[in-house]
């Protein structure tokens, strides 16, 4: 693992750019090293030959000046002073040796005569130089030499690249003549340039090891400036490819990186959203699918549920029916009672009939809800007035007190159904106290109705089957009151469909029914 980190470092960005900026940095300490050490002399020698041949130029003015007379010039201290200070700043700021004489020849003899310096600032140092340099100069045996020392030659002056061997120095002089017929002699040093260009290269390689610490420092902080926009890129992209859109890039420049940044924003969203559309589709056709099955399924389990819920009542009608057919009682009263018998077994079967296709129309969808807002109470009210004599043939006594409005949100048609369905189921399955007892409370968002009879409890392993079609716990006593087993099916379909609880709860001395409905304004 280690080893594999060691490889991924050495082949990252941030790596490539630290080796990349060391390299070149080392590079150009390199090249600069080389250029100083083989080329600084050269230029320097170049540039003081520059200066020498520019300081004869304005010497040459000074002494084409007006106010510059050579005669005049030793006779008039204030001019010989000034003209002195002049010369005498050009020799210092730029490092010169500055000389100007005339010539005087007595065979074999040279004589000189200097105007600068002034003599009595002249010292034997400096005579004993002059005096060498201009007979050295001036021998015929020294053409060939001074021609490859020559390092410029005009008209009015040459300059000479030379080596003085009782200094054991190198200088660049210049040998010229004024416009006044005066020669003038100037002198600077090459030996000191050379130290100093030692020393500078021994510098600039202390400066070039320093300068390649640093720049590995800083380029290691840029290059992770760099990389880890990109870091998080990829991150983001892996994210991406495991289908997670949740990251984001937080987008901060304007540069390559930050459009990139953008792109890769846009396409997360739209990604998001193609799956996002593509799961809904694949669910859509998932619950078509799921549907188609549950409605063949539904259909063949209603097929076969009426086939078998028809099977007795068409049993007993044909067997009266040709009974009658048959003369097989030849009274009356027993022919009415055939009669009686076929049309009771008819009615049941409309009933059941109506009430499956109640049932088939709310499983399927074909039921539309018109949900609104509605008095519950009034719906008990009203469902309890019209089931009155039911409850006054059975000698059942009915408790309800609730008459302040509670008001909910549903399909009102629908929940009389429900109502209408549970006091009938209790209506048939009420004993002992004879004792139905409606009840209406208000929940957290919801209303509760319950109704409540006295009577046996429901097994608890039949709870669960008592909502399914045609599902009777008690099949004798149902079919002694004409019951199809359908109604509580009816309950579940229509509190389904409005998307709210129902359930039943056993009591000790009864079971009680419910159904929950919105009450959110």
């Amino acid at each position: 693992m280690t080893f594999f980190k060691d490889k991924l470092w050495k082949t990252s960005i941030k790596y490539k750019l630290v080796v990349a900026s060391t390299l070149f940095i080392a590079l150009t300490v390199f090249l600069c090293w080389v250029v100083f050490k083989n080329f600084l002399i050269f230029y320097y020698e170049y540039s003081r030959t520059e200066l020498l041949g520019n300081t004869y130029k304005q010497i040459n003015s000074i002494y084409n000046s007006d106010i510059f007379d050579l005669e005049s010039s030793f006779t008039n201290p204030n001019i010989r002073e000034d003209v002195a200070l002049a010369f005498e700043r050009l020799s210092t700021n730029k490092n010169i040796s500055l000389y100007i004489f005339d010539i005087y020849y007595n065979e074999p003899n040279i004589f000189l005569k200097v105007s600068y310096p002034p003599s009595k600032s002249l010292t034997n140092n400096q005579r004993e130089i002059l005096s060498s340099r201009v007979n050295e100069y001036y021998t015929d045996d020294s053409d060939n030499q001074k021609k490859k020392n020559l390092l410029r030659s005009s008209e009015k002056f040459n300059i000479y690249r030379v080596y003085d061997n009782r200094m054991n120095s190198q200088y660049i002089e210049l040998f010229g003549s004024l416009d006044n017929d005066s020669t003038i002699y100037l002198r600077t040093n090459l030996e000191s340039m050379q130290e100093s260009v030692n020393i500078a290269n021994k510098f600039l390689g202390f400066v070039g090891l320093f300068a390649s610490f640093v720049g590995i420092i800083i380029m290691y902080f840029i290059s992770r400036s760099f990389t880890k926009p990109i870091l998080d890129l990829s991150d983001i992209a892996k994210r991406m490819s495991n289908l997670d859109f949740e990251a984001k890039y937080k987008v901060n420049t304007v540069d390559e990186i930050g459009t990139l940044g953008t792109s890769i924003n846009s396409l997360s969203e739209k990604l998001e959203k193609t799956i996002s559309e593509l799961k809904g589709a694949n669910n859509e056709l998932q619950t078509d699918i799921q549907k188609k099955i549950e409605v063949d399924e539904m259909r063949k389990e209603f097929l076969s549920n009426v086939s078998h819920e028809l099977k007795t009542p068409i049993a007993l009608i044909q067997g009266y029916a040709e009974g009658l057919k048959e003369n097989v009682n030849e009274d009356e009263a027993s022919r009415d009672f055939y009669c009686e018998v076929i049309i009771d077994e008819a009615d049941k079967m409309n009933h059941m009939v109506k009430k499956l296709l109640t049932l088939n129309q709310i499983e399927f969808g074909n039921n539309q809800l018109n949900i609104e807002r509605f008095n519950i109470i009034e719906v008990l009210e009203s469902v309890i007035v019209s089931t009155d004599i039911l409850f006054k043939q059975k000698k059942v006594k009915l408790e309800f007190d609730k008459t302040e409005p509670v008001y909910v949100w549903a399909d009102e048609y629908m929940a009389e159904e429900v109502i209408t369905n549970y006091i009938s189921n209790a209506l048939n399955h009420v004993s002992g106290a004879n004792i139905i007892k409606l009840n209406v409370v208000k929940k957290e968002g919801t209303v509760r109705v319950s109704i409540f009879n006295t009577g046996n409890n429901i097994p608890e392993d039949e709870i669960d089957n008592i909502w399914v079609k045609f599902y009777k716990v008690d099949k004798a006593r149902t079919r002694e009151y004409g019951g199809s087993g359908i109604g509580l099916s009816i309950v579940k379909a229509i509190m389904t469909s409005m998307n709210q609880e129902c359930g039943v709860i056993n009591h000790e001395d009864g079971v009680e029914f419910w159904f929950e409905l919105d009450a959110n304004i």
